[in-house]
């Protein structure tokens, strides 16, 4: 979750701001009707409104959108603002909008729920002739070096400090990608597209490419740094890549498991795997080097995933399994009975003082038990 001092770095002088104001500048016409998806603070809302629009529906499900609504009473905006605190896929709306505007990113447009977002805004909300802002984010992969950056997260457990062996840990590291920035000097190889989403067309939320580089020079290879280009109207533009002015996402860097020493016509094929699980994206990049792109001299071959990535025990794979047949744990069971009480009826301070009287060794005061049944309230409450 952003602070409030996270949104004024994201707003003030930077070319993420500007893009996306020409994008609206470019699309916002008199007596638009517009849906501002994740609007945070809601600048998106507010220079639709002073571009014209007659109608805004801001959707922002924490808490920011109350600083969201106080801007827009000072700017004069707030009978042309609908304030919504809730998820976008599980609102409705009364009206067909001519436009819909979101950045919903992080590092990456494939980035938690953000895909299916717009996809389920788009079908539901968006006129047939609607203007979607981004219209498409292209993917860019190319092979650096970077030691740097390698050694940061990989060198600390190889230094076995007081003695005591910690290689094993790095299985783990390279297995995860990290935020990262780079010049286009760390390339070794040309960068290449791997995937395009168009937001106009897409219906999936999981992404597949395959790429391929012939090494331009030699060096020792790191992995891969992965960026987008983001169309967001026709006009407008905006780009993470290497050796364009920094902005808020940074770009990402994928590990290899090794460093590879490249020469010049060594060939680099890696495909790139993204697929939504849960809340969160499973990433896996599985990479193959030829010496001099001859099929039988194989220099590396790494398979790679954020699967991979954490320690997981055999108990926490096991509940994973299809057959497994889950039982609630105690917090299970006590959620459950919250909920239940969860009737329109029973107030939250009523509820409290039914589930302190019912599990009193988990909550030692009716004090304790409101804070968690509000939590539970603001969580499934209507």
């Amino acid at each position: 979750m952003y602070t409030i001092s996270d949104y004024g770095g994201m707003i003030v002088g930077n070319k993420r701001t500007s893009a996306y104001a020409e994008a609206l500048r470019c699309s916002v016409k008199p007596g638009s009707v517009v849906l501002d998806i994740g609007t945070g603070p809601g600048i998106w809302a507010l220079l639709a409104c002073r571009l014209g629009a007659r109608k805004v529906y801001a959707i922002e499900p924490d808490d920011v959108i109350e600083l969201a609504r106080e801007l827009a009473a000072v700017n004069g905006y707030m009978e042309r603002i609908e304030f919504i605190k809730d998820l976008s896929t599980s609102v409705r709306l009364p009206e067909r909008v001519d436009m819909i505007v979101s950045d919903l990113r992080g590092v990456l447009p494939l980035y938690r729920q953000s895909v299916l977002s717009i996809v389920d805004a788009r079908e539901r909300f968006l006129k047939d002739d609607g203007v979607l802002i981004p219209r498409r984010d292209t993917l860019w992969a190319a092979v650096v070096t970077a030691p740097d950056t390698y050694r940061s997260r990989v060198s600390p457990w190889d230094e076995a400090p007081f003695g005591i062996e910690m290689h094993t840990a790095s299985r783990f590291v390279v297995n995860t990608w990290w935020k990262a920035h780079f010049v286009p000097d760390q390339f070794l190889a040309e960068p290449q597209c791997w995937a395009s989403l168009d937001y106009a067309t897409i219906t999936s939320p999981n992404v597949d490419g395959q790429v391929s580089w012939t090494a331009t020079h030699t060096g020792t290879a790191h992995g891969l740094s992965v960026w987008f280009d983001a169309e967001l109207t026709a006009e407008a533009h905006l780009s993470n890549s290497p050796g364009q002015p920094e902005v808020i996402y940074g770009s990402a860097f994928f590990p290899w498991s090794t460093p590879v020493a490249l020469s010049v016509g060594d060939m680099i094929s890696v495909n790139i795997r993204a697929n939504l699980v849960g809340q969160d994206y499973v990433w896996c990049w599985n990479t193959c080097v030829l010496d001099n792109g001859l099929p039988q001299k194989i220099k590396a071959s790494f398979k790679q995933s954020t699967f991979l990535g954490a320690p997981l025990s055999p108990s926490q794979l096991q509940k994973l399994a299809a057959n497994y047949e889950p039982a609630l744990n105690e917090e299970g069971n006590i959620d459950q009975f919250v909920v239940s009480l969860m009737d329109g009826t029973t107030s939250l301070g009523e509820i409290a003082r039914r589930v302190s009287k019912r599990f009193p060794t988990r909550f030692v005061s009716w004090n304790e038990a409101l804070t968690h049944v509000g939590v539970l309230s603001e969580k499934y409450s209507r």
